[in-house]
């Protein structure tokens, strides 16, 4: 009895082995092959900074495209008031309103200005002009 005991514990801890061994060796060659995968897409493109510079640029693109619409809505809303308002102090604060969103859109497209055709003559930190 003891010996069918031993001898059946004995071939489950063989098989546990096996079963072990064959498990460690599925997770090794998972982890090899996602590696090459993963190392794959990293590698086609040219550089993080490239591909950082070329999102900035395409939020920067949207950003200005949403609010220069926000701002001709707005606009056009404070030119109505400003016109066809009869209180004056509707008038003046229409005013203001305009004045503040055509700051406001001036600053947005001069931080463009200053993306597009300024920071190029400073690169490396060195004058290039």
């Amino acid at each position: 009895m003891k010996k069918t005991k031993l001898k059946s514990s004995k071939y489950f801890f063989l098989f546990k082995q096996k079963f072990i061994r064959s498990k460690l060796f599925k997770t090794i060659l998972a982890v090899f092959i996602l590696s090459i995968l993963l190392t794959t897409q990293v590698l086609a493109a040219e550089t993080m900074w490239t591909k950082a510079k070329a999102i900035m640029q395409d939020v920067y693109n949207q950003v200005i495209l949403i609010s220069t619409i926000a701002a001709v809505v707005t606009a056009a809303v404070a030119l109505l008031l400003m016109n066809f308002s009869k209180n004056s102090r509707t008038v003046d604060e229409s005013r203001s309103w305009l004045k503040r969103i055509i700051i406001s859109w001036a600053i947005l497209n001069g931080l463009g200005f200053i993306m597009a055709y300024i920071v190029p003559f400073f690169e490396g930190g060195k004058w290039t002009g």
